[in-house]
């Protein structure tokens, strides 16, 4: 069975996070899957926390290498629906892409950001609660 795993996810899982190990658990036996944008979001924010000076450049290289060992297969999404789901709940297209990946391949999503997860409840799409 697929689950649409967001950035927040990923940061916390490569950054060591608190909650890494419950989120591992969560994903267990699940495919992950992700839309394209994935992969620049994990850049952005570890260059954020890089600006940020919460890690350094080797922290964050290691990271990348964490990342690139997670089997996500990324996916294509509809530019159009992502639109329309960012209009209707006044989000950010990066975080419509995820809703409009799990509502196209009919699999919940995990995510730390609950806003995210609100308006992806709101969309019919199914959600994965931390």
């Amino acid at each position: 069975m697929n689950i649409v795993i967001d950035t927040s996810v990923v940061i916390a899982v490569i950054a060591n996070e608190s909650q890494k190990g419950r989120l591992i658990e969560l994903t267990k036996g699940f495919d992950l899957i992700a839309p394209h944008s994935i992969h620049w979001e994990i850049g952005n924010a570890l260059s954020a926390m890089l600006k940020r000076k919460q890690a350094t450049l080797a922290q964050s290289k290691e990271a990348i290498y964490s990342y690139q060992k997670i089997p996500i297969r990324l996916l294509e999404t509809d530019l159009i629906d992502t639109l329309v789901l960012s209009n209707r709940f006044n989000i950010y297209a990066y975080d419509a892409y995820m809703i409009s990946c799990a509502l196209k391949h009919d699999c919940p999503l995990i995510s730390l950001d609950r806003k995210l997860l609100s308006s992806a409840k709101q969309a019919g799409a199914k959600i994965l609660e931390v």
